[in-house]
């Protein structure tokens, strides 16, 4: 069992930057693949960006390739996502999830993912 705990959402003005944080429990931390998503009111959840179990090659979104970055430290149980030149189409709740794997390939899907986090609020204003 995992938990995830994320942070760092806040409110933004376009153009600016946030980081979010996702704090996992647990001591496989470093077995899993992680992914971030997003679901703005009414809408599904949409892939943002995964890594997998060792930081190697990401994989983005479309709509923030360029702009966002995600990584991850595996002695700190956390995953990052640097979001740069936000949007207000960038707003959002995030969330974090995980799956248990050691593949190199990344799913884009919530179906692929077994544990959540409980979401931050990412606003951006214009």
């Amino acid at each position: 069992q995992v938990q995830l705990v994320e942070s760092g959402g806040g409110l933004v003005q376009a153009g600016g930057s946030l980081r979010l944080s996702c704090v996992a429990s647990g001591r496989t931390f470093s077995t899993y693949s992680m992914g971030w998503f997003r679901q703005a009111p009414g809408k599904e959840r949409l892939f943002v960006a995964a890594i997998n179990w060792n930081g190697g090659i990401p994989r983005y979104g479309d709509s923030v390739k360029g702009r966002f970055t995600i990584s991850r430290d595996n002695a700190k149980n956390t995953v990052y996502l640097q979001m740069n030149s936000l949007k207000p189409e960038d707003t959002a709740v995030y969330y974090c999830a995980a799956r248990p794997s050691q593949s190199i390939l990344l799913r884009t899907t919530p179906e692929s993912y077994d544990y959540w986090g409980q979401g931050t609020q990412v606003t951006v204003s214009s």
